[in-house]
């Protein structure tokens, strides 16, 4: 089976708190490989895009707002079945219901109404992956 890609964000929480390193560690811990990586405060440009299929609901403007609070981390990571594994390894969207053991599960500190502030993102499918990646590195 040949790798694939998936775009990882580490959101401005994670940044905040100080856990980019720990986000990575568990990655290359399962045996991934960060082949891009880079800090930025993402443009409402940039999150636009990112976020189309929520443009108009009723949370995309709290979450573009948190998204450009501070700096996001940025990676792109290849590996077999890497979408998938992520995904597991990044935990329950809400941080309340993410299992011990999970980036979120472990990691997340803001609960209740914040649930956008969960530390991190990956993308959900081959062709999202595609799409973001392409997005926060245009030059991939």
């Amino acid at each position: 089976m040949a790798a694939e890609r998936t775009l990882v964000l580490v959101k401005p929480d994670g940044v905040r708190h100080r856990q980019i390193g720990e986000v990575l560690r568990r990655i290359e811990t399962k045996g991934y490989d960060v082949v891009a990586l880079q800090m930025l405060v993402p443009t409402p440009e940039l999150l636009e895009k990112h976020y189309e299929e929520h443009v108009g609901k009723s949370f995309y403007g709290v979450l573009v707002e948190f998204m450009m609070s501070g700096p996001v981390v940025a990676a792109v990571v290849e590996g077999e079945q890497v979408i998938p594994a992520f995904r597991s390894l990044a935990g329950a969207t809400d941080p309340i219901k993410a299992a011990p053991g999970s980036i979120r599960g472990d990691l997340a500190r803001d609960w209740g109404t914040k649930v956008q502030q969960n530390v991190v993102h990956g993308s959900d499918s081959p062709e999202s992956a595609a799409r973001e990646i392409a997005l926060w590195f245009p030059s991939l």
